[in-house]
């Protein structure tokens, strides 16, 4: 028909997802060996296509506009699908996997990223795994600097958490319900017990995770963050923490998960409380998982479950 538009050509859609992931079209045109002035361009054809703003450009580079988030969804189906259809029909190989993936500090999301990583068929990939504070997994999320996000509730942060998440578009998706346990070194005395309670506590060190500028009590990754320790030492990382386990006889609450492999000298011991740690994955409302994905959070499961513990969903 004379005078109209030609359609989106999956180039831009190319172009646009990988500006969405560097969050800078100069970053994604070097990263696709295409000139800024072409990608610049073609990000500007494409919104002019579709009618809408899906980029807002600043000096520190570009964030997606809602319906930019919302395009980006279905960009990512089109250009997947595409890519499939190459390989069972043009003989071609799988493309180079992206994965973002933002966790609070649990060895379980580690393990099952190393199995989904070994389990990859892809020749190039480039995967990233930021174990980090609570506000800072929604904010890796929200701006798509991950495509997921793993942390818990409870009766306590709900509330908070919930709303955060709506606020910034992000929708929680349980896993699983944990008993909480304590973490501790395979030569404290409460290693043998059955049971810990909260009285056994007293006077050992509590472990906790810095939380940065937003260290809230509803931030916290522990349980119980707001009962009080004579002796409280706060972290930035896992290895610091069992290093501390170890050397103090320290200790924290988490899902009483941990994997032998990657930590053999931690050992969980149930906590006798009344309280439940809800696991989940976070992401965006209107932007389904890519597949690379939907393997990881197979793998978490998959993790989750040779512990014996049910899942949810």
């Amino acid at each position: 028909m004379a005078g109209r538009r030609s359609g989106i050509t999956l180039q831009q859609l190319q172009y646009f997802i990988e500006v969405a992931a560097e969050g800078s079209i100069s970053a994604a045109s070097d990263l696709l060996y295409v000139a800024q002035p072409t990608m610049s361009a073609a990000m500007k054809d494409l919104e002019s296509r579709v009618g809408r703003d899906l980029l807002v450009r600043s000096a520190r580079g570009v964030t997606l506009t809602p319906d930019g988030v919302e395009f980006l969804g279905y960009a990512r189906q089109v250009v997947e699908q595409a890519e499939l259809l190459e390989q069972r029909y043009l003989g071609r190989p799988p493309s180079r996997r992206l994965l973002g993936v933002s966790t609070q500090h649990y060895s379980f999301a580690v393990d099952a990223f190393v199995r989904m990583v070994k389990s990859t068929g892809a020749p190039e990939y480039e995967f990233s795994l930021r174990e980090t504070r609570t506000w800072d997994i929604i904010e890796d999320v929200r701006t798509l600097r991950s495509e997921l996000g793993i942390l818990f509730r409870n009766d306590f942060n709900r509330n908070v958490i919930d709303k955060l998440l709506r606020d910034s578009t992000l929708v929680f998706h349980p896993l699983f319900v944990a008993e909480p346990h304590i973490f501790v070194s395979r030569r404290n005395p409460l290693a043998s017990r059955p049971r810990a309670t909260l009285d056994d506590l007293a006077g050992l060190p509590r472990l906790t995770f810095d939380q940065g500028a937003n260290n809230s009590f509803y931030f916290a990754e522990e349980i119980l963050s707001t009962r009080s320790s004579t002796q409280e030492i706060r972290v930035s990382d896992r290895a610091t923490i069992f290093n501390l386990m170890i050397g103090l006889d320290g200790y924290t609450i988490s899902t009483g998960i941990i994997s032998d492999d990657l930590d053999p000298e931690i050992v969980a011991v149930p906590l006798d409380v009344d309280e439940r740690i809800e696991i989940g994955w976070i992401g965006h409302a209107a932007i389904p998982l890519t597949e690379q994905a939907q393997r990881y959070l197979a793998e978490v499961r998959a993790v989750v479950a040779g512990f014996g513990i049910e899942l949810l969903g």
